[in-house]
């Protein structure tokens, strides 16, 4: 039986002034078009950053059924947007189509994804003030009642049910504007694995469970041994309770997505590591 992981030590408030990463090999695994800014924010606090992105974000395999829904927009009660790369396929698109309706109530299941959003100038959203998961959201007085009410969910291809299915439950009419699809990619781990052997690698960073699950697949039988002995900066208890499914046990939870949670977390591990070698 696999337990429930137990919640971890509170991290060490982050002073960008006085702490460093003394050199440690951070291994990226974000998609390559969003690992820019914390690659760069690593390796500014003396850290470096590897890249090895576990997923892919694609075009969809059918855009009508999206577009017509965007097309529809004024006939919704309220759209949810479920990711930043779901905010940044759509909102293009909707601003092509004379931009969000007026009435139109925007949500958005976390602050990344809100950030997204205020990025292509929707300034107020419904959001949760912790935390960034479905559950969350629908947690949210909100979402209680809902009934007759439309609702649209703009997210990727076959994403998380929960949302669509509590609300349909809750009495309202939910479509699905799927505007993405991920994807594992095609890469060759080879160089990566010779890095892990010679002890460059000091801690890796996931994201998402899909992009937890995709890593295990590329490392192979020798990486995912490697990776279990690797401190791994987690975003969410799901990951964490997926990572502790698959062997990993020197896992970390940052307070959320963000580049800030994660050097948070990465300033917290070397922090712990050079007070155990005192």
């Amino acid at each position: 039986m696999v337990h429930s992981p137990s919640p971890p030590a509170p991290l060490p408030p982050a002073d960008e002034g006085s702490h460093s990463l003394n050199g440690l090999g951070v291994l990226i695994t974000r998609p390559e078009h969003q690992a820019d800014a914390l690659c760069q924010l690593i390796e500014r606090h003396g850290g470096g950053a590897i890249r090895c992105p576990a997923l892919v974000i694609r075009e969809p395999r059918d855009w009508k059924p999206a577009l017509a829904l965007l097309d529809r927009l004024a006939d919704y009660d309220l759209a949810i947007f479920t990711s930043a790369n779901a905010v940044d396929r759509a909102m293009p698109l909707i601003q092509e189509r004379s931009g969000l309706p007026p009435r139109l109530e925007i949500a958005a299941i976390g602050q990344a994804t809100a950030r997204a959003l205020a990025r292509h100038g929707v300034a107020c959203c419904l959001q949760p003030e912790t935390g960034f998961t479905s559950e969350a959201l629908l947690a949210l007085p909100r979402f209680h009642q809902v009934t007759r009410q439309t609702i649209v969910i703009v997210r990727g291809e076959g994403g998380r049910e929960l949302l669509a299915e509590t609300l349909t439950a809750r009495g309202a009419r939910v479509a699905r504007a799927e505007v993405y699809r991920r994807e594992r990619p095609a890469l060759d781990t080879t160089a990566l694995l010779e890095r892990w052997a010679r002890g460059e690698i000091g801690a890796a960073v996931v994201t998402s469970v899909e992009s937890l699950l995709n890593l295990f697949d590329m490392l192979g039988i020798d990486g995912q041994d490697y990776l279990r002995e690797t401190p791994l900066i987690v975003a969410s208890a799901r990951i964490q309770q997926t990572a502790v499914e698959l062997g990993c046990h020197r896992l970390q939870l940052a307070r959320d997505t963000s580049d800030d949670a994660i050097l948070a977390a990465l300033l917290g591990l070397t922090a712990t590591s050079s007070s155990s070698v005192r």
